[in-house]
């Protein structure tokens, strides 16, 4: 019995850690710089600190349940929007590619480790599919834009941008991750 009561606790614990990443990566949403047809954000960075810090299983969970807040209404979005129209809008296809990033995180990280370099090297692809998803549903969404033309547009004013997140995160998630093992939180 009581290593069921243990199982159930952390279960519990997982889920707050969930909730509490989902509510950094709207925080993240929020902080914007408008910038052309799509917002420069903190959310990348946000969901590259989950997966960083919860590893892909919870990290991406922690994604989903912000994009169901989102879905649901709830203002997680940039602009402090949500809705389904947004994630059925133009650039709704690089929030629902956030999970796509998560996933391919995951992924890298399963087969190669946590190090350094799997761990770069996983939020560098995720976020290269979460362009590709967002840049091929912008084309459709719009249908104004050739891919090309999209990819100037959307992608290429935010790479640099993205890999300074993606260090950010990386480096925040190394020192994060210590501390709060440290002291027996995650």
């Amino acid at each position: 019995m009581r290593s069921n009561e243990s199982a159930k606790r952390f279960a519990a614990r997982d889920l707050a850690y969930v909730a509490l990443m989902a509510v950094v990566i709207a925080a993240c949403a929020w902080l914007q710089i408008p910038f052309g047809q799509i917002p420069f954000t903190m959310q990348t960075f946000g969901v590259f600190l989950a997966v960083g810090l919860l590893g892909g299983k919870l990290g991406t969970l922690s994604v989903i349940v912000y994009l169901l807040l989102g879905a649901f209404g709830a203002p997680v979005f940039s602009g402090f929007s949500g809705g389904i129209g947004k994630l059925a809008g133009p650039t709704g296809g690089y929030l629902v590619g956030f999970i796509f990033a998560a996933l391919v995180y995951w992924g890298v990280t399963r087969l190669f480790g946590d190090g350094p370099v799997p761990s770069i090297a996983g939020m560098i692809l995720g976020n290269s599919v979460c362009y590709v998803f967002g840049t091929v549903w912008f084309v459709i969404v719009t249908s104004k834009y050739s891919f090309t033309a999209a990819l100037s547009l959307c992608v290429v004013p935010y790479i640099i941008p993205d890999l300074l997140k993606i260090a950010l995160a990386y480096v925040l998630t190394l020192i994060l991750r210590d501390r709060l093992r440290a002291m027996h939180i995650l």
